[in-house]
């Protein structure tokens, strides 16, 4: 059977809780496989726009106490917030090819770019030597900003010096790459930031106190990717799995035909998840910047407006988006004293409008006061950010 585009929207509502189903934040997380964690907001405001039971408080707490969802970089050289369960799948999946591709571009930059101080021959021993040291001052710690590192390992602050007058082109120490380099390997792990829950600074803790032992080994680890997603985004086409994962067409293909998948017309689903899930009563949901559900497919015609440009940044970064059983109706932003501002760009009736400003007014107390300044601002948005001010 053919999956129609409400077949596609009803299914998205329910198994990315866009009615606000999710049980818990585990839950809410787990329904879009991962959550994007470029900006640190959206990741409360993701759980939030699906579980309505939990407060920021109760979030922070199953992220940094819990440990029951990890910030780890994976697909796409992105960060994001993984299941506990299911750190092994994306660790091995992705992780570990992001890690080799970072180590393999820093000892270029290393090898040709002058630094400061000169360096030994051996890049890789010197590195390997940095890395062993930082993961030791981190063990003695038990948790440690980026500054408590390069204090306690001051190789970190070896600089990669210009080698043009562009004014991009500046010293800068290899402290960040580093850490970066050493966490997607499983060895670090992001833990609580330094600041409240929009702060984009985090500490270190040991990977070890995260996974005794290390993290559990997995077969066929890059089909179990693709199973995750397909079960959350299907129906999927190839090119969509593909920019999902961030991989090659060849690994893409490969990875899919381990799997028994069925095509409905429109991609592919899981043979065993092939009936389509039936339009449901629309609900309205506030997705913000990044969030995995707008981003979860290169082809998305079929859930946003005709006219996107207010919605997208000039780096085709999405912005925070008003969905309506299942599409795109409109935008919104938080202003700098915690309110909601939003704009809908389609009409969908009263009953549509009067659940947006439902939900936008419920929103802004769960916010606790804080306004949220993006990084990547969109059209809308900054016009909603100054409506009034």
């Amino acid at each position: 059977m053919e999956f129609s585009t409400a077949h596609r929207r009803a299914r998205l509502v329910t198994r990315h809780h866009l009615a606000g189903t999710a049980a818990n934040p585990v839950d809410a997380a787990s329904g879009v496989a991962v959550l994007h964690a470029t900006e640190p907001a959206s990741v409360y405001l993701s759980i939030l726009a699906r579980c309505p039971s939990v407060s920021i408080t109760d979030i922070s707490r199953v992220l940094h106490d819990d440990r029951s969802l990890v910030r780890m970089m994976a697909m796409r050289r992105t960060l994001f917030v993984v299941p506990a369960d299911e750190v092994p799948i994306v660790h091995h999946a992705a992780a570990l090819d992001i890690a080799a591709q970072q180590r393999k571009r820093l000892l270029t930059q290393l090898r040709t770019l002058p630094t400061e101080p000169e360096l030994p021959d051996d890049l890789e021993g010197w590195l390997e030597s940095v890395e062993s040291s930082v993961e030791r001052a981190l063990v003695a710690r038990g948790s440690a900003s980026a500054a408590q590192l390069s204090t306690d390992e001051p190789r970190l602050r070896t600089a990669l010096l210009p080698t043009t007058d562009k004014k991009w082109d500046v010293k800068r120490n290899i402290t960040t790459q580093v850490l970066v380099l050493i966490s997607a390997e499983g060895r670090i792990v992001r833990a609580a930031p330094r600041g409240d829950w929009t702060s984009r600074a985090h500490t270190w803790e040991p990977g070890e106190a995260w996974w005794p032992g290390g993290i559990t080994s997995v077969d066929n680890a890059r089909a179990r990717l693709v199973e995750m997603y397909l079960r959350r985004f299907g129906p999927a086409t190839e090119a969509d799995v593909a920019w999902w994962t961030g991989w090659a067409l060849g690994t893409t293909r490969k990875a899919i035909a381990a799997l028994d998948t069925v095509d409905v017309g429109c991609g592919l689903v899981l043979a065993d998840d092939a009936h389509p899930d039936e339009p449901i009563e629309p609900t309205v949901a506030l997705l913000p910047t990044l969030d995995p559900t707008p981003m979860g497919w290169k082809q998305r015609d079929w859930y946003l407006p005709e006219d996107i440009t207010p919605l997208f940044d000039r780096n085709g970064n999405i912005g925070p988006t008003i969905w309506w059983g299942g599409e795109v109706i409109g935008g919104w932003a938080v202003r700098p004293d915690a309110s909601i501002a939003f704009q809908l760009l389609e009409d969908r009736g009263k009953a549509a409008q009067r659940a947006v400003a439902d939900a936008a007014e419920a929103l802004s107390p769960r916010l606790e006061g804080r306004a949220v300044v993006p990084t990547f601002v969109t059209p809308l948005e900054k016009q909603l950010r100054t409506l009034g001010t």
